[in-house]
């Protein structure tokens, strides 16, 4: 009994040691610089936020926050890396609603779950898409796209920026909805959609409010309705969809930071805190990439992506959406 007494005081000590280096560490944390991975090339909106917000935890931690982009395989290389690095704090992920919970229902071969190997921290901002139609479109409203659209089944083309994205599936969705049929067009990108669709030889596209507000704003597209629940303070005269007769329907895209799962939460709780505080200090510069700032709880943020997956992996699998 001695000898059992003795081994269990053993594991107690460990345990209480454990937990106090733990405390130790998170009670240090940070004292070297931060790699916050942005898992596509730089330019791109991805990128500018992830410079936004490096900044804003760099001033709030007082460390050096590096900005890494590791673009490829739509994002997956630098997530996975990320979800394979120590969970010590010092490597972060900006992740996406695109590469994080529409990827995983698309491909078998995923090379991680984003909800058990990743720890969410904050979703640190929202961009709702916007319906554009070239000018040559005679519709105006969604539900005369509708009404156009049931007039010429199958020949009504929409073009997205790569298959199976958050882009591509809001035009799934909306087909769905609207009960009508469109052709998706993929295209190697956003820039190479666009220039077909100014051309005329696509006719509409669902697409992220950043990159479509230029095309707006030159007349070379047309705004037909946003995708969020409400309007946008950047086009603040376009309707939504839902106001416009397929109620409930919204297809936003999302930001987030995650650390690698396991990071002790006390971690998990300094960043939270310093984002909130820090991006607070960047609200203009974020709405002025077409975005709207967002804040929360990591379980907050963990809600939304479970909601997020569920809704497009019914989307993914009623359309019957693949890869090949």
């Amino acid at each position: 009994m001695k000898i059992l007494r003795n081994v269990a005081y053993a594991l107690l000590s460990t345990l209480a040691l454990t937990d106090a280096s733990i405390a130790a560490a998170a009670n240090a944390y940070p004292d070297k610089p931060i790699k916050l991975v942005v898992p596509f090339g730089a330019g791109g909106t991805t990128d500018l936020f992830g410079r936004l917000i490096g900044k804003a935890l760099g001033d709030e931690l007082k460390v050096a926050v590096v900005v890494e982009n590791r673009a490829g395989a739509g994002g997956n290389i630098g997530s996975a890396q990320v979800a394979r690095s120590p969970a010590d704090g010092y490597t972060l992920l900006l992740g996406g609603a695109g590469h994080l919970v529409i990827s995983p229902s698309l491909d078998p071969s995923f090379p991680f779950d984003p909800y058990k190997d990743l720890a969410p921290v904050m979703m640190v901002g929202t961009a709702m898409n916007v319906l554009v139609a070239h000018p040559s479109v005679p519709a105006k409203s969604v539900q005369e796209l509708i009404d156009y659209a049931r007039g010429k089944p199958g020949e009504v083309n929409f073009a997205s920026g790569g298959k199976g994205g958050v882009i591509h599936l809001a035009g799934e969705m909306f087909a769905r909805q609207a009960k009508v049929q469109l052709a998706h067009i993929p295209y190697k990108g956003s820039a190479a959609a666009y220039t077909d669709l100014v051309a005329g030889r696509v006719q509409i596209m669902f697409d992220n409010l950043p990159s479509a507000l230029p095309y707006i704003r030159s007349g070379q597209v047309k705004a037909i309705a946003v995708t969020g629940a409400a309007h946008s303070p950047q086009l603040p005269d376009v309707p939504t969809v839902s106001e416009q007769g397929l109620k409930g329907y919204e297809a936003s895209s999302w930001w987030g930071v995650f650390a690698p799962a396991g990071t002790p939460a006390a971690i998990i709780a300094k960043l939270n805190d310093a984002l909130v505080r820090g991006l607070a200090k960047y609200k203009e510069d974020i709405e002025r990439l077409g975005a709207d700032p967002s804040q929360g709880t990591p379980e907050d943020f963990a809600a939304v992506m479970r909601k997020d997956g569920d809704k497009w992996a019914e989307i993914i699998k009623s359309a019957g959406i693949t890869l090949q």
